[in-house]
């Protein structure tokens, strides 16, 4: 224990795995689980939102998106996921982790629901109200990220806090199974009950009435688990670290770790005291110290997340296109709306059971081992290797479609086994209590800056060189921007090594919290010198 640590704050880095952290990890992660599945629940159908809306009778192939409403379906809820990461972020430095927490997570009910009974006059209409309140989701979902984050790397030990934390943020692989698998009941049921012949066979009546009701059942869904979790959230107590660092109360932050450990703890009002006034705890965020301290850590988290973003996402959000492109589905044309949902859904489930969800639970059980920075640096690495490997003989895995999943779900599993739980787990670690929140929301805000890109490019990218999707530009074809991203993997790589390794360390000697500012220091020396 350093002698200007905390008790408290020992009390919490020494204390045995216990119950209250799988408490917390369940509470927080249900946040998350909730946040993946109303992410990815989109991708699974925009394809029949083009069928239901944008049917066009000239046409002889079933309807689509047009680029434009297309772009904001996929994109709108990462800018508000961008915006919200920034805002609560922020919000729960100044106010408390746990006062800003419960808000988070009503909105989301709300907006899971509010998309689910998007209507209007005429299409246009329903796909504005649609995003409305996706976009309100993502700014609740934004503020899950650094909340859940901080929270978790504030409760954990220093022995396994990286392994709570990664296991927070696993749950994401639950919430993306989550939504294949609701889909799959969801549009099975449909498709039986209400069967009908393809679209090359009947045209538009292949897309049965009753099939609106699909997207909007999925939607809704999303407001279960965050409903399930609201109490116990709320019945969590603030994190010592807030209450004792930047509310400065040490009394109410022995007390509610005492209750949390089940040990007498006593405060530390003196030690407290010298912590908060020394020079080394009083810098903002756009100091000089700040920028001396941490400023190449912010740059390195940022980077590392916007760039790992813009190739997750696009993947995630894209597989549909990437599977239909490499003849693994069915065209549109050959399927009805409702055995299409189906057959997407089985796809993203397949991929999510055999690469996503591994990588995650991989992170979880090495992280406290290895390190973050190893892991990082491997998952960069190999994704690299994975995407080049499918993007470079690109023609020749059209007819080798098995080939293609194992290479493709390779590379979900070295995400997730990689960068996309360290770049989630580093920033909750290395920023001082009073910023860390912020610079967490800052981190996850580039991230989701790297979504936006990968949604909106990817969409374009990868339209054909010939034979473009009707209303797009031609692209580049999905060959060329799968080796696209499999530069920015490798950029990712690089900027890796400007990020610190966190294990086995405490929070507050990661930030120098605990360091005594240069003057006190001297008159220490000087009072040991003069009793000797």
């Amino acid at each position: 224990m350093s002698n200007n640590q905390l008790g408290v704050l020992h009390a919490l880095d020494a204390a045995k795995t216990q119950w209250y952290h799988f408490t917390a990890i369940v509470i927080a992660g249900m946040g998350f689980f909730t946040d993946a599945y109303d992410l990815f629940c989109i991708s699974l159908i925009t394809k029949l939102l083009g069928r239901i809306y944008y049917h066009d009778e000239k046409d002889h192939k079933p309807g689509t998106l047009p680029p434009n409403v297309a772009a904001a379906v996929n994109g709108v809820a990462f800018v508000g996921t961008l915006t919200g990461q920034l805002f609560f972020g922020w919000l729960g430095d100044k106010l408390g982790r746990k006062r800003v927490y419960g808000l988070t997570l009503m909105l989301m009910v709300v907006c899971s629901i509010g998309s689910g009974l998007s209507f209007g006059d005429n299409p246009n209409g329903v796909m504005a109200t649609l995003c409305f309140f996706r976009f309100w989701l993502g700014f609740g979902i934004g503020g899950d990220y650094p909340l859940s984050a901080t929270i978790m790397s504030e409760y954990a030990n220093k022995k396994t806090r990286g392994a709570f934390i990664a296991a927070v943020f696993a749950m994401q692989g639950f919430g993306i199974l989550a939504g294949g698998i609701v889909a799959l009941i969801v549009s099975f049921t449909f498709d039986h009950a209400y069967k009908a012949d393809p679209y090359w066979l009947i045209g538009q009546k292949s897309t049965v009435p009753q099939a609106d009701y699909i997207w909007r059942i999925i939607v809704m869904f999303g407001a279960v688990p965050a409903l399930l979790t609201y109490y116990w959230r709320m019945k969590m107590p603030e994190t010592a670290r807030y209450t004792a660092l930047i509310a400065r109360n040490s009394k109410q932050a022995a007390a509610d770790m005492s209750k949390v450990l089940n040990v007498e703890l006593k405060p530390d009002e003196e030690k407290i005291e010298k912590i908060i006034t020394a020079p080394s705890n009083s810098f903002g965020l756009f100091s000089k110290e700040f920028a001396k301290r941490h400023g190449l850590h912010l740059l390195g988290t940022t980077s590392t997340w916007f760039l790992l973003d813009i190739a997750f996402y696009s993947s995630n959000l894209f597989q549909k296109d990437i599977f239909t492109a490499i003849g693994w589905l069915p065209k549109a044309e050959k399927m009805s709306a409702t055995h299409e949902v189906y057959r997407v859904a089985r796809a993203q489930t397949l991929i999510a059971l055999c690469g996503t969800v591994p990588g995650y639970w991989f992170t979880v059980a090495l992280i406290d081992h290895i390190g973050r920075f190893t892991i990082q640096l491997i998952g960069f690495f190999f994704m690299t290797v994975f995407m080049f490997a499918l993007a470079i003989p690109y023609n020749h895995w059209k007819s080798h479609n098995a080939g293609f999943l194992v290479m493709y779900s390779l590379t979900f599993f070295f995400a997730n086994f990689g960068p996309n739980a360290t770049t989630f787990v580093v920033p909750a670690e290395i920023f001082p209590a009073r910023l860390r929140s912020t610079c967490h929301g800052i981190s996850a805000a580039a991230g989701k800056a790297g979504a936006i890109v990968g949604a909106f490019g990817f969409l374009y990218a990868s339209q054909s060189q010939t034979k473009p999707d009707a209303g797009y530009p031609h692209g580049i074809g999905v060959g060329k921007t799968l080796m696209v991203l499999g530069a920015v993997n490798c950029l990712g790589f690089l900027c890796t090594f400007m990020v610190p390794e966190s294990k086995g360390k405490s929070l507050e000697e990661l930030t120098g919290e605990n360091e005594e500012d240069d003057e006190h220091k001297q008159t220490t020396s000087i009072e040991k010198v003069s009793a000797a």
